[in-house]
């Protein structure tokens, strides 16, 4: 063995190896065009029946563990909203809209004061 390479000497030189060739990759999905028209309409038809958790959100706080363990009947936990102010409309946890609290045949509801665009939404999941 060579003192100056850890190659035995009987190793092909590095000039005898050739290069590995390899196929050139495609991405199947990197080249596709969307079909003509398919951009002026989206066909919601398969989401449409897909159930979502529409809930209102009145309002929030932060306590301590300390004063959450000392809750009882009766107890009252003062929320960082105003009264007046709309409720905040949640699907899924988004906020998509803000609204009122209504009474309908003896079951509230929420009436609808400001619905927040698409895009509005988009920009403040980033």
């Amino acid at each position: 063995m060579s003192e100056e390479t850890d190659f035995p000497d009987d190793a092909e030189s590095i000039d005898d190896f050739e290069a590995a060739a390899f196929q050139e990759f495609n991405n199947p999905f990197e080249d596709k065009k969307p079909a003509p028209g398919a951009g002026d309409e989206v066909n919601l038809d398969v989401i449409l029946d897909v159930p979502v958790t529409i809930s209102m959100e009145i309002g929030r706080t932060q306590i301590n563990i300390r004063n959450l363990l000392q809750l009882n009947q009766g107890s009252v936990v003062e929320l960082e909203r105003f009264a007046g102010e709309p409720l905040d409309v949640l699907v899924n946890g988004t906020l998509i809209a803000h609204g009122e609290v209504v009474v309908i045949n003896d079951k509230f509801g929420i009436r609808l004061t400001d619905v927040i665009s698409p895009s509005e939404r988009v920009r403040r999941l980033a």
